[in-house]
């Protein structure tokens, strides 16, 4: 995977919720079929443990592209129901995994969490996505986050805004917050096929731009940038 040439989390004082961001592609070639990562690290809040997550936006460069027309559809009350095992197989787009903390008393407790990302409807014209994802210890517990893919002004090419549940803990205590999640999407293996995910075929002077905007549960704001260098 390509190395960060550089992340600039929010500037916040003590207390204060901020994020980063650590994108990546793999294989690094222009213009390749690729897998495409998103990495997140959230911190600050109340005792050191982040806010819980509200809404989630991804600048992504211009010239990232990708083959979606082939997937099949999941729709959102099945993949709530059933979760990705309800889904047709083809509909994935990319798998990955998170870091929260519940609490349990006086001290948080970590839950690790698998996600699954899986083609959703077209929302007005738009392609949507839901993001699986399920716990298993120290809670058994799932949610559904959506997202829908827009274009954006330039630097960038794409956006994706993900809504993101409230996701109970235990009685009397706070929603699970996330510390880091991590999302791969599309595979080499497909050579083209649909949910193939393309790297630009040209990279602009100081590398490929990205940007991230997060509102958490309690209304703070946290945005960050990152720059992917050109192969």
């Amino acid at each position: 995977m390509l190395a960060l040439l550089g992340a600039s989390p929010a500037l916040a004082s003590a207390g204060e919720a901020s994020v980063s961001l650590r994108p990546s592609f793999s294989p690094d070639r222009l213009g390749a079929a690729t897998t495409f990562t998103l990495g997140f690290h959230f911190s600050g809040g109340g005792e050191s443990v982040p806010p819980p997550l509200h809404t989630v936006v991804v600048q992504l460069p211009i010239g990232l592209h990708f083959q979606l027309g082939g997937l099949a559809v999941c729709q959102p009350a099945r993949l709530r129901r059933s979760g990705p095992s309800g889904c047709p197989a083809s509909s994935l787009v990319g798998r990955g995994h998170a870091l929260l903390q519940v609490h349990a008393g006086t001290e948080p407790i970590d839950e690790e969490a698998s996600l699954w990302v899986e083609r959703g409807p077209e929302h007005e014209g738009l392609p949507s996505f839901g993001i699986f994802g399920q716990g298993y210890t120290p809670l058994y517990e799932s949610a559904v986050s959506s997202e829908l893919l827009q274009t954006a002004k330039p630097p960038y090419g794409y956006r994706t805004v993900t809504s993101v549940p409230p996701i109970p803990t235990v009685m009397y205590e706070p929603n699970a917050s996330f510390v880091s999640l991590s999302l791969s999407f599309g595979s080499v293996k497909h050579h083209g096929g649909a949910g193939t995910f393309f790297t630009p075929r040209s990279c602009p002077a100081g590398g490929f731009p990205f940007a991230a905007q997060v509102t958490f549960a309690n209304g703070e704001g946290a945005s960050t940038t990152a720059t992917v260098p050109c192969p």
